[in-house]
């Protein structure tokens, strides 16, 4: 029964997948194709790409949602390559580009073998964003020629960008018929893409906005074949063609310059950009799962590889993870991999039943498409979304913009990395801090007996250079159960890792878990932002520093305010009364912070920074307290949870006061206190059913008020809940003594 359910489940999905295929393969074509001769390849190239990674990925990968096929990443990669070692001959330097497309996918096979995909977690998030959008720049400033109608202009991508104003003059000074059709095509097409999202209309949304270019852009060309008579109104270099046989024309990779530094380069960097690409993609891809299903990427890379080395051996581009298309598949109702295999399918057909209305397509409608691909990956908004975070990852953006545009996609993102490290290191006015740390562990995990909770305490720093070892930790976790991630010993958090935490907490909440960030309250945020750079602040700064508040201290607000509570999140340096319990008789308190009092002044809730030893002994503790006020008399004790300390505490004199007619709190608990009569007469019945029927806390009476502390570090929003509740009905019974 078991075994035959997901394969009905799988026939039952069929339909779904076969019609979001067909939707997908209705944006696959026109991108294929223009992708393609973007890179100076034939338009073939992206179609076998897309075909190539349909059927592979779909039998052999470890997503479940995403498209594979020609890549936005990769067109200035490929253009590169086709031209750095054509030589002047593009067709050769096409050969050669294929041979390295081919050792690309083996690589990328490798990386997947030996589980490498977890080395995405190195590059910093904003140092990607500036990569895809110099990729973006790229696209944009040579498929605007194209646009226009000129298919001549060449050279580098700031060249291009240059030379956009004198393709408008030339369009404007002098215009043809020919010029004319061609860039009103153009112009119109990207026009109708800008407007496109603000049609609603669902049977027109029916069709991608990529294919109702193409279907209205042959029609025109239609128009000027059968009305105007007049059928080579665009010349060839403004259409597509494609062979007449495909299977005779099938081009040979080219493998003699293997050994080469150029042939080297370019196959390091079409593999690192395929790979972060595709990596990228299909994270972004599970988040969209309604099924909140997990990908394997690493067998996705294998896929992946094989299908890039059957793609390259055919005369293919890469094959990588697109995002854009994925989302598609994911909004049509796709359900499984058979999608991806549906949208390989129809792109066969469309290219076996459609090749002659296929080159009825003009170039310069293609380019629209690319230029709006290039539009949206570099749009300012881009920039200021960034801005927003901080202007760290602004300027983190800007620089590996630039580098990437003046240099490549490699020597970019490795200076993008570099300008990361470089702002964490001013940041913190530090190198120790990340040279000492670096290959240190610093994650500890375990799950908490009592509550059933898993506690996550990360220590030194987090950033890009070491979040694989908090990834690993996390993904080891269910996401239906309640995460605890501790920051309060962690010195300098980064935007990368805020930025993951947030795809983590999503997780959690779609799956009915909960995923908690505690000890980031007395960290510096320059921005409101959720994704900000937190930096743990020196002492002396805490008491003048106006810091943003954090999730969870925006919780605490909101339960003060329930409550009708005080709430002070500011750190205060009045802790005179605390020194009197025997709990910090040998530790030095350094301040208080997000404090809750009651209305009475009863209750007061409170986080405490404080150290136990000194000098390179000296640890730096946070946790989380209550003090009970109150005008009873109480003898003065200390009730702990039996562990192995208080054992050795007992074997060094301290007594511990056992009631022999209640044993399990005997065994349970550590009591102790100088007035043995008085606290034997303190402990009622009442009292020790309680005690017997709660969470064991630390509890510590100095005989005009009560200390209660819930575990050695901060508590989260629920156990903040649990230590008020306890001491409420706590009060109650002493109240009633």
């Amino acid at each position: 029964m078991n075994k035959t359910r997901p394969l009905l489940l799988f026939i039952g999905d069929l339909p779904k997948n076969l019609f979001s295929g067909f939707v997908v393969s209705l944006i696959a074509l026109p991108l294929g194709l223009g992708l393609a001769i973007a890179s100076e390849a034939p338009p073939m190239a992206g179609i076998i790409a897309a075909v190539a990674g349909g059927m592979v990925v779909s039998i052999l990968g470890g997503s479940h949602l995403t498209i594979t096929g020609p890549g936005n990443g990769l067109v200035i990669v490929i253009l590169s390559a086709i031209v750095g070692m054509g030589e002047g001959d593009l067709y050769q330097g096409y050969l050669h580009t294929l041979g390295a497309i081919m050792i690309s996918g083996l690589l990328l096979f490798i990386f997947g073998v030996f589980r490498l995909g977890a080395l995405s977690e190195f590059f910093p998030s904003t140092a990607l964003q500036g990569m895809l959008a110099a990729i973006g720049v790229g696209i944009l400033a040579k498929q605007f020629h194209v646009m226009l109608g000129f298919t001549t202009v060449k050279g580098n991508t700031i060249d291009q960008l240059i030379l956009i104003p004198s393709s408008l003059k030339n369009l404007l000074a002098n215009p043809s018929t020919e010029m004319i059709l061609a860039s009103g095509i153009g112009v119109i097409s990207l026009i109708f893409l800008f407007l496109y999202a603000r049609i609603r209309n669902s049977v027109f949304q029916l069709i991608p906005a990529p294919m109702w270019v193409v279907i209205v852009s042959i029609g025109v060309m239609y128009y000027y074949d059968i009305v105007m008579k007049n059928p080579e109104v665009l010349g060839a270099n403004l259409m597509i063609t494609l062979p007449e046989n495909l299977l005779a024309s099938l081009p040979s990779p080219n493998f003699s310059k293997l050994l080469s530094s150029d042939f080297i380069g370019y196959t390091l960097s079409i593999t690192l950009v395929a790979g972060i690409e595709s990596l990228l993609s299909i994270k972004a891809v599970d988040k969209l799962d309604p099924l909140k299903r997990r990908s394997n990427i690493n067998k996705d890379l294998r896929a992946l590889g094989i299908a890039t080395g059957i793609s390259g051996f055919f005369g293919g581009l890469n094959v990588v993870t697109v995002i854009a298309r994925s989302s598609v598949n994911v909004n049509n109702g796709g359900k499984n991999r058979s999608a991806n295999f549906f949208h390989a399918a129809f792109l066969v057909l469309f290219i076996l039943l459609f090749a002659k209305q296929i080159q009825k397509i003009p170039l310069p409608a293609l380019a629209a498409i690319l230029v709006y691909t290039g539009y949206k990956l570099s749009a300012p908004n881009n920039l200021i979304r960034i801005y927003k975070i901080g202007k760290e990852q602004a300027l983190i953006f800007v620089t590996t913009l630039v580098a990437t545009l003046l240099t490549s996609l490699t020597t970019g993102i490795l200076l993008g990395i570099l300008s990361t490290l470089l702002m964490h290191i001013i940041l913190n006015k530090s190198v120790v801090l990340f040279s000492r740390n670096w290959l240190k562990p610093n994650v500890l995990m375990y799950l908490e007996e009592e509550t059933g909770n898993y506690y996550v305490s990360v220590k030194n720093f987090c950033s890009f250079l070491n979040f694989f070892k908090l990834k690993s930790k996390l993904d080891e976790i269910p996401p239906s159960e309640h995460a605890i991630i501790d920051f309060s010993l962690c010195e300098f958090v980064d935007h990368t890792v805020m930025e993951g935490l947030n795809d983590y907490s999503r997780s959690f909440s779609r799956q009915g878990g909960f995923f908690e960030i505690i000890g980031l309250d007395i960290h510096e945020a320059k921005t409101e932002h959720p994704f900000a750079i937190r930096k743990s602040l020196p002492e002396s700064s805490l008491f003048n520093f106006q810091v943003s508040l954090t999730k969870r201290q925006k919780l605490l607000q909101k339960l003060s305010s329930i409550l009708n509570w005080n709430y002070l999140p500011d750190p205060v340096s009045n802790y005179v009364d605390l020194e009197r319990f025997l709990y910090f008789k040998t530790r030095l308190i350094n301040y208080r912070y997000n404090s809750l009092e009651s209305q009475n002044k009863e209750f007061l809730l409170f986080d405490l920074s404080y150290s136990e030893g000194a000098f390179i002994a000296k640890e730096d503790l946070r946790s989380t307290f209550l003090q009970i006020k109150t005008c009873k008399n109480m003898p003065i004790f200390v009730l702990d949870k039996e562990n192995f300390m208080t054992a050795l505490f007992q074997l060094s004199g301290l007594k511990d006061i056992n009631f022999k007619q209640h044993r399990n709190f005997s065994r349970r608990f550590y009591l102790s206190g100088e007035n043995e009569k008085s606290i034997r007469s303190f402990f009622t019945e009442d009292l020790i059913v309680f005690f017997e029927s709660h969470p064991a806390f630390y509890l510590e009476s100095k005989g005009d008020s009560i200390l209660i502390r819930g575990k050695e570090r901060l508590a989260s929003i629920q156990e903040v809940k649990q230590i008020l509740s306890f001491a409420e009905e706590l009060l109650k019974i002493l109240e009633n003594k």
